[in-house]
């Protein structure tokens, strides 16, 4: 017996049995969750209906990610799964899944906030400019200029997650569909609603 998405096994809204008159349908089939783990990249081709492409990810270790207040997108390493509102069982075993709360590598923000701002990142001189490797070229007292005009402020409870070198981050794709796993990091009210979520969970 294959999964079927079919409702003519449900009873009716009043108690009654519903008469099955006609057999299981192509169109009604559904297949197992491709229950995606962190690890090396491994994904799936699945053909739907159609001729349709499904891309069936069983493995992901990285993605896209968004910084929405600095309107930067970079790819980063998913190194936890931290806290699904559905069911903590993903969570024991590492599931990806679509809005599911995941630790990512801060390395490629950080770097890309030092770039824009010259100023560091989540460290005690942070007011301080970056001071750049021998042989990289220093930007310009004009550059320099117009990078501490821009408004550089950021969020102190994700100011703190810089120092560990870990971001809170949730997954808006979905990863057994389209064999990515990208997100958006937290930041705001909505960090502060997930820290609280993890905090209880903790205590229970």
């Amino acid at each position: 017996m294959g999964i079927s998405r079919d409702s003519r096994h449900k009873r009716r809204g009043t108690g009654g049995k519903m008469p099955i008159h006609q057999k299981k349908r192509k169109f009604e089939l559904a297949r197992q969750p491709a229950m995606t783990k962190i690890g090396a990249r491994r994904v799936r081709l699945v053909r739907g209906r159609g001729g349709n492409m499904k891309y069936r990810a069983l493995r992901l270790d990285s993605g896209m990610f968004m910084w929405a207040s600095e309107s930067a997108l970079r790819k980063s390493k998913i190194l936890d799964v931290v806290y699904n509102a559905s069911n903590n069982e993903l969570v024991r075993t590492k599931t990806i899944v679509k809005n599911c709360i995941v630790q990512i590598d801060a390395a490629p923000f950080r770097d890309m906030y030092v770039k824009k701002y010259s100023k560091k990142l989540g460290r005690p001189g942070k007011d301080e400019v970056e001071k750049k490797d021998e042989g990289t070229k220093e930007p310009s007292r004009k550059v320099a200029k117009k990078n501490a005009q821009k408004n550089n402020f950021i969020d102190p409870n994700l100011e703190a997650h810089f120092n560990s070198g870990r971001l809170y981050a949730c997954i808006s794709s979905r990863p057994g569909q389209v064999g990515r796993a990208d997100g958006y990091i937290l930041e705001g009210k909505e960090l502060e609603f997930y820290l609280k979520k993890m905090e209880r969970k903790k205590k229970n």
